[in-house]
Parts: C-alpha cells; structure tokens; sequence
C-alpha cells in the first residue's frame, strides 16, 4: 500500500499484483521475476535519478508508457515544495512516476531504462547537480516490484558492468507528492532552456538507439 498526493488531495494506491512464489529456485534471474510482473496489475513504476526534468523526457519516449510525472518522494516533509526539497531538508527525492501498460512495456525495461539515463553509481548527486534530493533511487509499488529491483540491482552489480558500486536505494514507496505544475513537461516546454539542452538530448539519444524497438510511434520530443 502506497499513498498519492495529487494537487494536495491524498489519494490512497493498491497495486495488486499476485506475490511471486517464495518458493523459486534461489538465483532465479530477475528477467523471470519482473516478467511476471507483466501479468499483474502493477502500472505504477516511480524512479529517482537526478533532476527529474532529465528522467521525465526519456521516459515520455517508450511506447506504453501512458504519463510520467515529476514529484517528490522518500521524505519526511508533507507536501513539500520545490524549495523545500532543494534545502536538503526534507529528505525527499525528485521523482518521477510513470503509468504504464504492462501489456506493451514491462517493469524490467523500466528499470533497464532508468539505469540508461542516469548513473546509478553517483553517491547523493548526478553531473552537476548535487544533493541528497538528487539520489538514485527506485521506490516500489509492491513486494514484487521490491523482489524485481533487488535483484535487477544485484544482478547488474555482479556483472561489472560499472568501474564503481551501484548505490542505487530500492525502498517501499510511501507517499508520492505531485511537483509544481510548471515541473511538469518541462523539456517539451523549455527545450532551449540552458540546463534542458545541455543535459537532456544525449539521454533522448541513448534512449532512442538502445530502444528503438520500444519506441512509441508518434515521438513526443
């Protein structure tokens, strides 16, 4: 159970997706486990990896992906502002949550997708951008999503595919706070923008060459 903040109203979430068996064979890949997700229910995925105007574009990519929205989670702060979420105070994370069609786009090429845009070995900060509100961070909707991670994140850490650690939190989300409406869309509406085009483009470009199967027909961007 997982709480929303939209527009300041607190909406309650239940992702009900069967538990997976607790009886699989230990070192079952974690390709099996999050495939199962794809037969759930779960259309909730909330992932923090930087500034989240730089994970929100990528993401309005893939196909299946039905919105993402740019907020705030993993703190102690109700309803806290941008402002509050840049002191450092708050313990909050920038976030985005993306709806999805489990039917089109599963969980594991969210997650594949997630460590693509950004560098999950960054301790409290990512390029220029610094602070623990820029933390790499996967919040899960339910146990299976929690089971899916860890083992993604172990796997990929096993596999020396990073000089450095990943350090990467996987957490049970608590409460998604929506950020300000001109957080939302920000690259489709300040593509000049300095910081959007220096930053943003070579993240569209790796997700277009290493997804183009996954893309969604009509681009956003």
């Amino acid at each position: 159970m997982c709480a929303i903040v939209v527009d300041h109203i607190l909406v309650s979430e239940s992702v009900g997706v069967g538990r997976l068996s607790a009886h699989h064979p230990a070192g079952w890949p974690w390709l099996l486990a999050v495939r199962a997700l794809t037969m759930g229910m779960a259309t909730h995925a909330t992932f923090g990896g930087g500034c989240f105007w730089c994970i929100e574009a990528p993401f309005k990519e893939l196909a299946g992906v039905e919105s993402a929205v740019s907020g705030y989670a993993g703190g102690d702060t109700p309803d806290p502002s941008y402002k509050d979420v840049c002191s450092g105070e708050t313990g909050h994370a920038e976030v985005v949550q993306v709806e999805y069609d489990p039917d089109v786009i599963s969980y594991g090429d969210l997650l594949e997708v997630f460590v693509t845009v950004h560098d999950p070995t960054q301790l409290n900060r990512q390029g220029p951008d610094v602070g623990s509100q820029y933390r790499s961070a996967i919040f899960t909707h339910d146990d299976d999503q929690q089971d899916a991670a860890e083992a993604f994140i172990a796997e990929l850490d096993a596999s020396d595919a990073y000089d450095d650690e990943i350090v990467t939190e996987v957490e049970p989300l608590e409460t998604f706070y929506q950020a300000e409406e001109h957080h939302q869309d920000y690259y489709e509406k300040n593509p000049s923008q300095a910081y959007c085009s220096m930053h943003i483009p070579p993240k569209l470009d790796k997700v277009r060459e290493k997804f183009a199967d996954r893309l969604r027909e009509q681009p956003v961007h």
